[in-house]
């Protein structure tokens, strides 16, 4: 789940500068998307603005598990029946999300569709799920049983029943699809806001970097960092609106697609990378993995860093981020 409220652009809008900064927001995917441009007139940033929302679009329409004339739905109603040939770009998208799978050690996994939905995050919990119930739940689930024929472009779920997603990926997969469209358009700079999943390029209007200011969800009065972004994309997951508790104990909305149990520990989970793909998907993958296994991941992959909030409020970092907390 992604949150406005952990992640704040700061831009200066100023007519002493030929160019201003123009932002339009709408629902896509079925979530709110911000798209802002920095160009000289409304009239053009409008086109390119309209440029970015029909890329989103196509993007929806190929991965979608809820069109039944997607690719995606083709996959997954011919689980444990036959391969099923796709476009290129969602084959080299299902790959690469299986690359995740196997840095994650499988704390990222696009199979997690198959999980039988036995955790309720609407109050009507009142006892745990019982672990057969936990242990059949994730039966049909597994990375492994993704089976990819790069020369045919087939893929094949090998399990009945079996599903694949693209709820942890998709939207910060379609706003780098969006940012780099509208870069070989000749936009300078811009930000692609998914939902939460953010990318940027160029720069604002007076020069300045674009910035992002990061708040503690727990304590929401006022941001503790104030983070340069260039040319990157930073996404943050969170649980702190969706959750339950159950003797006492914490239960996050975000599940270990591995083991069905829900993960603890953490609130918050930023990652900034240079692709918002990649973002999205290492943003759940540090809630399943842990704190200390989370940020061990993170400080191995070159280029990426991340800022971790547990349940106490405590703030946990990765080696290289530099914060600043003017």
């Amino acid at each position: 789940m992604r949150f406005f409220i952990t992640l704040l652009f700061l831009a200066t809008i100023s007519s002493s500068f030929s160019q201003q900064i123009y932002k339009r927001t709408l629902k896509l995917m079925g979530s709110r998307f911000d798209i802002t441009v920095v160009e000289k007139d409304k009239t053009t940033a409008n086109q390119y603005i309209n440029i970015a929302v029909e890329e989103i679009q196509r993007i929806e329409k190929l991965i979608s598990s809820w069109d039944k004339n997607s690719q995606t739905s083709l996959i997954n109603d011919n689980a444990g029946i036959k391969p099923v040939k796709v476009d290129a770009e969602l084959f080299d998208l299902i790959f690469r999300a299986i690359q995740i799978s196997k840095l994650t050690d499988g704390a990222f996994d696009i199979s997690y569709a198959s999980m039988d939905r036995i955790w309720k995050f609407d109050n009507s919990m009142k006892e745990m799920p019982s672990e057969e119930e936990i242990k059949a739940s994730v039966a049909r689930v597994g990375y492994s049983y993704i089976i990819l024929d790069k020369k045919k472009s087939t893929v094949f779920l090998t399990q009945k029943g079996m599903k694949i997603g693209f709820g942890a990926i998709g939207k910060g997969y379609a706003a780098d699809k969006a940012k780099n469209l509208l870069i070989s358009k000749g936009v300078k700079a811009g930000i692609i806001n998914a939902s939460g999943d953010m990318n940027t390029w160029g720069k604002q209007p007076d020069g300045s970097e674009w910035k992002v200011a990061i708040t503690n969800p727990l304590n929401k009065n006022n941001a503790f960092a104030l983070l340069p972004v260039v040319e990157k994309a930073v996404v943050t997951s969170g649980n702190y609106e969706k959750y339950v508790i159950l003797d006492g104990k914490r239960y996050s909305h975000i599940i270990d697609p591995r083991t069905g149990y829900p993960s603890t520990g953490i609130v918050s989970a930023t990652v900034f990378a240079p692709k918002a793909e990649l973002a999205d998907a290492l943003a759940t993958s540090v809630f399943v993995m842990g704190i200390e296994t989370g940020l061990n991941r993170i400080n191995q992959l070159k280029g990426i860093e991340c800022i971790i909030i547990d349940d106490q409020g405590n703030i946990h970092t990765s080696d290289h981020i530099k914060i600043d907390n003017k």
